[in-house]
């Protein structure tokens, strides 16, 4: 109970420094005082507040939290002490000693170097169609380098100055979206300036670099799968158009309803079983609409759950979306029924009272519902 709670004051007050950053983005965007690269306003100073670094230093979390309320509770004195005259003087002075009583967090871990695009969102959902667009950018440009499996020990890597780092792990969502599109576009460079990446801002739009940044994301959650046994950070199913007998939707389309996405291991397999808790899926590249049920043809989604399963093939597997598009849940192709142990997107708590022995896909879902995905970037994942 107390690591939740933890957990839960974590997650409020990386986002209270997030969503004030932020605050103060719009307010200098609507006044005209940043430009716009990109389309998006870009952050106009060298640093900003960091939620990952508290993640890490729960001590120096504890006094960035404290030192919130302490300022909150500063700011109020002050504004009292412009309404009340009476007691303006001894607000300002209890004021100051507010300030100076204030356990100030160590600079260093709340503040990080920032780029103008370190608030940038990527423009558009993710799609499987621009996943495989990452997948082709990252073998034209990227793969040399950091290896085709993310690693970093690619042919060239030995000949670099620094060793590329391990794409292939959690990195992708420790850092700030808007940065790391940032350096695939400019660059990276050291504490001294020299460069230890080259920039493609002369090769790739700020789109290709969303696109690559987003197939990173996939096969570093496949990778995980494939060393660790679960996705140690969440990636949401990419979205793809869907035919169905009342008429062709996108995937994205259900999202607040549970979904299941299973790949034939051969052709005119027979489908899984209807169940009233799931939207049922069938994926299966070239299939022709179906009158029994909704069919994804397009090859792209197929591939992309082939990397976030850390496979070549995904024939014969099955995916569990939950209600807000996270992919939760994974069975191998030799599995009929879905059990608890299933769940590979997970918090690691304890968990809920399972159901009963027959219903292994009740149990399945009683534990996505008790532990549903609460991310925040930078921050608290699971």
């Amino acid at each position: 109970m107390a690591a939740s709670l933890e957990t839960h004051w974590l997650q409020a007050l990386i986002a209270a420094l997030q969503g004030g950053q932020l605050a103060l983005l719009h307010l200098l965007a609507a006044l005209g005082l940043t430009e716009s690269p990109y389309g998006q306003p870009a952050w106009p100073w060298p640093w900003r507040l960091s939620g990952e670094n508290l993640l890490i230093d729960l001590g120096q979390a504890r006094r960035a939290g404290i030192a919130l309320i302490f300022g909150a509770a500063a700011c109020l004195m002050l504004l009292a002490a412009l309404l009340w005259r009476r007691a303006r003087w001894y607000l300002i002075a209890t004021t100051a000693l507010v300030a100076l009583a204030m356990p100030w967090p160590d600079p260093a871990a709340v503040l990080v170097p920032a780029n103008p695009t370190s608030f940038h969102v990527a423009p558009s959902a993710v799609d499987a169609k621009s996943l495989v667009r990452g997948g082709w950018l990252y073998a034209q440009h990227c793969a040399a380098c950091h290896g085709a499996d993310l690693r970093g020990q690619g042919e060239r890597a030995k000949s670099l100055a620094v060793w590329p780092p391990n794409l292939a792990g959690p990195l992708m969502w420790r850092r700030a979206d808007g940065d790391l599109v940032w350096h695939v576009l400019h660059g990276v460079h050291d504490d001294r300036g020299h460069e230890t990446m080259p920039g493609f801002h002369d090769t790739l739009s700020s789109d290709d670099a969303w696109a690559l940044l987003d197939y990173l994301k996939v096969r570093a959650a496949g990778e995980t799968l494939k060393s660790e046994g679960q996705w140690t950070m969440p990636v949401r199913v990419a979205d793809t158009a869907v035919d169905c007998p009342r008429g062709a939707r996108q995937l994205a389309s259900w999202r607040g309803q549970r979904l299941r996405l299973y790949l034939p291991a051969r052709p005119a397999a027979a489908a899984p079983m209807e169940d009233p808790r799931l939207v049922t899926v069938r994926v299966e590249p070239g299939a022709p609409p179906s009158p029994d049920g909704c069919v994804a043809s397009a090859p792209e989604i197929a591939q992309t759950l082939a990397w976030v399963a850390g496979v070549n093939s995904p024939a014969g597997l099955q995916f569990i979306v939950d209600r807000e598009g996270y992919l939760r849940a994974r069975s191998s192709p030799d599995r009929a029924t879905w059990s608890e142990g299933d769940l590979l997107c997970k918090s690691g708590g304890t968990a809920p009272t399972p159901a009963p022995p027959q219903d292994g896909l009740g149990a399945l879902i009683a534990r996505m519902d008790a532990e549903p995905v609460r991310f925040v970037k930078g921050g608290v994942v699971h």
